[in-house]
């Protein structure tokens, strides 16, 4: 059912991905913090010279790219290898620290599985 769907409207996907972040809009997103909290300082995890080559020619790549842009951030966190199954290096960010000092919402986020049933004989879409 999800497949022909998806092939009577693939005009409105794109080939491959964006080559650069999109542009900034009038709104720009912003994670709130806990008042007062003492933002997260962490140093690097422990890379051999392989390692951490590897993380810069990632950070690198995807700077060229223009995916990513330096930080202003005043607050730092470490970044870490973690292998593929096909043996190549995945970069990660480890956010623990900045994720306890950002502030909780509780209102319900609609869960993915449940959107295509609330969508049902729909025709205008908001």
């Amino acid at each position: 059912m999800l497949v022909p769907c998806l092939k009577a409207f693939e005009d409105v996907f794109p080939n491959e991905v964006p080559h650069s972040l999109l542009p900034k809009r009038s709104i720009q997103p912003k994670i709130d913090l806990i008042p007062h909290a003492t933002l997260p300082n962490k140093s690097a995890y422990y890379m051999n010279a392989q390692e951490t080559q590897e993380v810069q020619r990632q950070v690198d790549e995807l700077l060229a790219k223009g995916l990513i842009r330096e930080s202003l951030s005043p607050c730092a966190i470490p970044a870490l290898l973690v292998p593929k199954k096909d043996s190549s290096m995945r970069m990660c960010v480890d956010s623990r620290a900045i994720n306890k000092i950002t502030t909780k919402y509780h209102y319900p986020i609609p869960r993915l599985e449940d959107l295509p049933d609330e969508l049902h004989g729909a025709t205008i879409f908001f």
